[in-house]
């Protein structure tokens, strides 16, 4: 079996809102895909993408769980304090590295496998503009498929156009492709937000893994220079554009919801 190692995925966002005014965009990103467990401690193998230290890209492990436990115990201790012990396979955390030094994630996933490679759970890590980070752990109570449909109720206040209320659906795709007359892994993301009144807001990531390499790391810079800065300008533009609409604006509920649910 190939050794695992850090991938890195070039595709795009697409975010709908479907009501009470419509609104959607797409854009360019790219993401790293990580085996925590075969990385354990090591760098990610490339001079441009570094670890825990500035770099063209980069990836600091404080940006993720709770910022100060190392990543694998973290994550095997959340997983067992839900109930599941047999997710001790490769864990791969898909995330935006920091570009020049800057990130800020929307979204990161924690794909948690048996030792005998079969999906066990996934956790979906959110931030908000706030600084506040919150797990949603997607279990079914025994393997998970790709393209199976996972739900989980809102709990955490992302954005001030939606309330805390409702729930989200996910999807999580894997297919071969071939590109270049290579053949490549496509992974899709599909989160639906749901409110009383059925879907609301229609969101997916994709995109293309190919290894992490120089050359790799380099293009991805090249076509979207200001990525990390673009994704947080991005999120005030349209906000913007919502409050212009009339979009009605729900604010921040206190006190903050707990850090994880299912």
């Amino acid at each position: 079996m190939t050794p695992a190692r850090p991938m890195l995925s070039v595709g795009s966002v697409r975010h709908e809102r479907l009501r009470p005014a419509s609104n959607a965009f797409s854009y360019g990103v790219f993401t790293l895909m990580l085996p925590l467990r075969t990385l354990g401690d090591a760098a990610l193998g490339s001079t441009l993408c570094a670890r825990n230290r500035f770099n063209l890209l980069s990836f600091y492990d404080r940006d993720h769980g709770d910022g100060s436990t190392p990543l694998l115990p973290w994550i095997d201790q959340l997983l067992r304090s839900e109930g599941i012990n047999d997710a001790d396979g490769e864990v791969w955390l898909q995330t935006f590295p920091r570009v020049l030094g800057y990130v800020f994630n929307p979204v990161s996933f924690w794909f948690c496998h048996r030792r005998d490679g079969a999906l066990r759970a996934i956790v979906c890590e959110v931030n908000n503009t706030f600084g506040e980070r919150h797990c949603y752990l997607l279990d079914s109570g025994g393997l998970l498929r790709w393209g199976q449909t996972l739900s989980a109720s809102k709990v955490f206040h992302v954005s001030p156009f939606c309330a805390v209320e409702g729930s989200y659906r996910f999807r999580f795709m894997r297919t071969s492709v071939t590109q270049n007359g290579e053949v490549v892994e496509r992974t899709v993301a599909r989160i639906e937000y749901h409110d009383s009144q059925g879907p609301l807001l229609l969101t997916s990531v994709s995109g293309v893994l190919q290894p992490l390499t120089n050359s790799r790391a380099a293009l991805a810079f090249l076509r979207h220079p200001l990525m990390s800065f673009g994704v947080i300008a991005r999120i005030h533009w349209q906000a913007l554009r919502l409050f212009i609409k009339r979009v009605p604006f729900f604010s921040k509920p206190i006190p903050p919801q707990k850090a994880l649910s299912r």
